[in-house]
Parts: structure tokens; C-alpha cells; sequence
């Protein structure tokens, strides 16, 4: 199998993270070996320091795009969930990847700010936190992804059913009813011996 980056886009509280992880069970059912790279996890990480600038936003998102460009290239998926906001960056990252599909979740503010445990849209709406995505910072909408859902509007497996059959489309990833029993029990094998079964 060939490596590529499953990168989900969209604004806080629009699913990303849900689909993302939802993907990475079917694609392990199906044999592939699967890394998720949270935005939340890599800030608290790899791009702790980090603030909140355009510059400083690129720069996390340019490491997540390194990390996932290694994983591609190393024959894995990786499944990144960030917001990225801007498109000249997501753009610089399809570029350095290659092998990459674009995922849009598109979700109205009011929507997000519905779902919001930590109450961030609200300090948002308040003044309290400033530049934050979608309220008083910019979301630049991909304009071609390869797949959009909106989350607002459909169930998660609706969306989830839009992701897998274009990563079918595109040779990505297996179709179920294509293996035969023997490369059936080889999946199964390479769960196994990756540690997923």
C-alpha cells in the first residue's frame, strides 16, 4: 500500500476530531496502519510555545504537515484534525504531502458554538478571548476539497460514509467486497502483528 494524509479542516466544534477517529477504525479494519495527529494534542506538545499570530498558527500547522508528510511517505495514513484557518498553509502542506485528501467539515458558528463544552465561543462572543477562529479571526474555507461534509446537517455516519467511498474512489483504501478470503486473513495477520488486534 502506498502512504497519504486524510486532513480534516474546519472550525472548532465541527467534528473534526469525531470523523477523524471514526476513520481510523474502518481504515485499521481494512489493514492500513493509522496515526492521528490531534491539533489539541500537537499544541500541547509539539507546538507548545506557541501562540496564536498567523505566524505562530502556520508554524503549528507547517509541524503537523511535516509529521504527516514522514507518515506518508513511511507507507502509513495519517489522519490530521486541525483547524488550520488559513489556506495558503493547508495549500503548502497538500504540496509537501502529495498524497493528500482534503476534508471540509463545514459547520455554521452557531452550531459549533452549541456543541462548545469548554464555553470558548461564548468568551469569544464576550470579548474575552480574542482571535479566535470563525468569530473575530478569519476561516478560510477550502475551495476544492476533495471531500465536504456538513456536519450541521448530517449524521457522523453520513459523513463518514462521503469520506470512505471518495478514499475508495481515489484507490486509497480497499473496498470490503474486493478481498478475497486469503488477503482477508492477511489483513487480519498485519493487525495482529501491528498490535491493533
Amino acid at each position: 500500500m502506498k502512504g497519504y494524509t486524510v486532513w480534516f479542516t474546519g472550525l472548532s466544534g465541527s467534528g473534526k476530531s469525531a470523523l477523524g477517529n471514526r476513520l481510523a477504525q474502518e481504515i485499521r479494519k481494512r489493514g492500513q496502519p493509522v496515526e492521528i495527529i490531534d491539533g489539541d494534542v500537537i499544541r500541547r506538545s509539539l507546538s507548545k510555545g506557541l501562540g496564536f499570530s498567523k505566524e505562530d498558527r502556520d508554524e503549528n500547522i507547517r509541524r503537523v504537515g511535516h509529521v504527516c508528510s514522514y507518515l506518508t511517505a513511511t507507507e502509513r495514513v495519517a489522519i490530521a484534525a486541525c483547524i488550520s484557518p488559513y489556506a495558503s498553509i493547508r495549500n503548502r502542506n497538500r504540496d509537501l504531502i502529495g498524497e493528500f485528501v482534503e476534508v471540509y467539515c463545514k459547520c455554521s458558528v452557531q452550531e459549533c458554538a452549541k456543541r462548545d463544552p469548554k464555553g470558548l465561543y461564548l468568551k469569544a462572543f464576550a470579548g474575552e478571548i480574542k482571535g479566535f477562529t470563525g468569530v473575530d479571526d478569519p476561516y478560510e474555507a477550502p475551495e476544492n476539497p476533495e471531500v465536504l461534509v456538513e456536519t450541521d446537517k448530517e449524521t457522523i455516519e453520513e459523513s463518514l460514509s462521503k469520506i470512505i467511498v471518495k478514499l475508495e474512489e481515489m484507490s486509497y483504501l480497499p473496498r470490503v467486497d474486493t478481498l478475497s478470503p486469503e488477503e482477508e486473513a492477511k489483513v487480519i495477520e498485519r493487525l495482529e502483528n501491528l498490535g491493533y488486534l
